[in-house]
């Protein structure tokens, strides 16, 4: 029988399946009957096809279209997502219906109280502020139901942070030194996040409801045509062949899968099945190989045109274009693989790893000729997003493009009639799983919409910006005094002050990105997190890229690694293990945002931008990541010596400091261990 430290061969489908949903609460959709089957899937297929209608057509007054989406949403996390596993079954009287009696009765309890404010909208502006005990008693149920709704589709973390937040606002006065507050009674509290629209109504639910449940859509309609098997296999034909082929194949494949896909462990799962096995098998240890696809997967996230559908949330946050957003992206996002790359590329020489034969490999013409017609709809999209046209009208024709390819793929392959039948099955395979992949997303945005609204509500976010920021400003002015012996002054006080509270923020990031998905830790990072940096005069965008970054790596940081644990269950290997080479490997990630912060002439699109300044940064910025690389990696040209790794290190450090004197300092620390193996070498020969 093979074991998981032996087994080499891919997964099976059912396996795949299997781990996906162990690491990702996400996709852990109970098993349903015949009848409620038909039910929820002709549910879900009205939603997306209410969606795609909406995205051509127009949408409705914005509170009816995010009441709407949302009561058939949390109605279908009811039925889609069981409360206690397979131990909640309906036996009985009850067995005819399906779910247990208390389902039925949060799902439709969920459904009206999100119809309820768009049905009394028009009466709103006579009693927000001071709302009735229909009201109040509307407004509990919807928060019980949300926070139910989202535990069972994603877990306890968000909402355990709800909770704490609502507490926080309740209990006010009995909050410690400067997180006091006068308090709020429990109708002011309801009215602030049901009637108004700075709580759940607000524009966390509205850009999920308008802009990602349509690239949602859009992602796994693109997949059916075969996009995402057309990514795999030009990387493999592309860099398959070069030393640790198969570990080159998953960042380029998963980059490229990762700019249409919104969930890391999605994207593990999809590219891991084939590239972690082929790794195993060229000579990559078993978490090295489930850590390569898991840092590339996870950056997936931060690769445009989606961005892990955060692009959307940062024009409505931001205000800018979102051709402004993609063109910040672009940088950033190479820098990551660019890491990952020279990481996988430096253990490959060390070991001596060969690449692909060209029997394992594909012909990149057969591969294009083949499947070119999948990637129209992904070009048509990003034509329209640069063009100015609005992201749902993008995505709409995206999907039109999808529809259109499928329909000629199914017609080529099966003939008229049959290939027509094969489409409708299909389009409706694809529209209900879209649908289906959206429910948590929109029920955690809405759950957001509250920890969002107690920040409005209290101020708590100025109250922790300025502590943090008083913090790091003691911390800068100690540090200062102990690097005035030096002949040069290296940064000043307000610089200092800058990078420690950078790095008290990026530590909050990840830790509140622990178990939360994208769109939802972004959201809660620019309530909680941005504000700090825009105490010490950094500007929006790039607050809001390093928030968003740091909140990401936290599928691959430890102890709650969830992209890393999903790969490792591929490869076989050590989940821990995994987890820490994967957050050793995307050190680009880590690094990068801290560059773009004192130089924001990384993100091209600031007034800072001009040629000379963006060189200085990005060209300091890849030279300290290869420093780092080779040092975590002990080798360069050759193994290094302890002490020119830590010569690497602090050549790294200075580096990535954008600024003049620190990169030509980093500069000579780097030639000095470079110079030395270039030397061995010479006189090896």
């Amino acid at each position: 029988m093979t074991t998981p430290d032996t087994r080499t061969e891919p997964l099976s489908a059912d396996e795949l399946k299997a781990l996906e949903e162990k690491f990702d609460p996400e996709l852990r959709f109970r098993a349903l009957g015949p009848a409620l089957a038909i039910l929820s899937g002709l549910l879900l297929f009205l939603l997306s096809c209410y969606h795609f209608y909406t995205a051509g057509f127009g949408i409705p007054r914005a509170t009816t279209h995010r009441g709407l989406h949302m009561a058939v949403t949390l109605f279908l996390v009811f039925v889609s997502f069981s409360a206690f596993g397979r131990r909640d079954r309906p036996s009985g009287l009850l067995a005819p219906l399906g779910l247990p009696l208390a389902d039925w009765v949060l799902g439709i309890a969920a459904a009206v109280a999100s119809l309820y404010v768009p049905w009394i909208y028009d009466q709103l502006a006579f009693r927000v502020g001071n709302p009735n005990t229909l009201d109040v008693a509307m407004g509990t149920i919807l928060i019980v139901t949300l926070l139910e709704a989202v535990r069972r589709s994603m877990g306890w973390p968000l909402p355990v942070i709800a909770i704490l937040f609502m507490c926080y606002a309740y209990f006010g006065q009995s909050m410690p030194g400067i997180f006091v507050h006068p308090g709020a009674t429990w109708p002011v509290i309801v009215n602030h996040l049901y009637l108004t629209s700075q709580g759940i109504y607000g524009t966390a639910l509205g850009v999920i409801a308008t802009y990602v449940f349509h690239f949602v859509l859009f992602g796994v309609m693109a997949t059916r045509i075969g996009l995402g098997q057309l990514f795999i296999d030009v990387a493999s034909a592309l860099t398959g062949r070069f030393a640790g082929g198969p570990a080159k194949v998953s960042v380029v494949s998963s980059a490229l899968l990762g700019s249409i896909s919104g969930s890391s462990i999605a994207n593990t799962v999809t590219t891991g099945a084939l590239t972690i096995p082929a790794m195993v098998r060229v000579g990559y240890q078993r978490h090295f190989a489930a850590a390569v696809e898991a840092a590339s997967s996870t950056g997936g996230q931060i690769t445009p045109p989606v961005m892990g559908a955060v692009a959307f949330l940062m024009i409505e946050y931001l205000g800018v274009p979102l051709t402004t957003i993609l063109l910040a992206a672009i940088v950033p996002a190479f820098m990551h693989f660019f890491g990952v790359l020279l990481q996988v590329h430096l253990e490959a020489r060390r070991l001596g790893l060969r690449g692909l034969t060209k029997e394992e490999l594909p012909n990149a013409l057969k591969v294009i000729r083949e499947g070119w017609l999948s990637i129209l709809p992904l070009i048509l999209l990003i034509a329209m997003l640069m063009s100015g046209r609005t992201p749902f009208l993008a995505a709409f024709w995206a999907i039109v493009a999808c529809i259109g390819v499928m329909i000629v793929q199914s017609v080529m392959r099966l003939g008229v009639t049959e290939g027509m039948k094969d489409a409708a099955r299909g389009l409706w395979d694809g529209f209900v799983l879209g649908a289906k992949q959206s429910l948590s997303v929109t029920a955690a945005a809405a759950l957001v919409g509250i920890i969002i609204g107690i920040v409005t509500l209290t101020g708590v976010g100025f109250k922790i910006a300025y502590m943090v920021t008083g913090l790091a400003s003691g911390w800068a002015q100690d540090v200062h005094g102990l690097l005035s012996v030096l002949p040069f002054e290296l940064m000043g006080i307000p610089a200092l002050t800058l990078l420690f509270t950078l790095m008290m923020t990026a530590v909050v990031c990840i830790l509140m990105g622990c178990g939360i998905p994208t769109t939802a830790n972004y959201i809660i990072m620019v309530a909680v997190a941005a504000p700090i940096l825009g105490l010490l005069g950094v500007q929006p965008i790039v607050a809001h890229f390093f928030v968003f970054y740091y909140g990401v790596l936290a599928d691959v940081t430890p102890p709650v690694a969830l992209a890393a644990y999903a790969a490792s269950g591929i490869a076989g290997a050590n989940a821990f293990q995994a987890g820490n080479t994967a957050f050793r490997l995307s050190m680009g990630k880590a690094l990068v945002p801290f560059v773009f912060v004192f130089s924001p002439a990384l993100l091209l699109v600031t007034p800072e931008f001009t040629v000379p300044a963006f060189l200085l940064a990005a060209g300091g910025a890849m030279l300290g990541i290869f420093a780092l690389s080779a040092a975590i990696t002990n080798w360069m040209l050759a193994p290094l010596h302890a002490w020119e790794r830590a010569l690497l290190v602090v050549a790294a450090l200075l580096l990535i400091a954008p600024a003049l004197v620190p990169t030509v300092i980093g500069c000579v620390f780097l030639a000095v261990p470079l110079l030395r193996q270039l030397m061995a070498r010479r006189a090896a020969a």
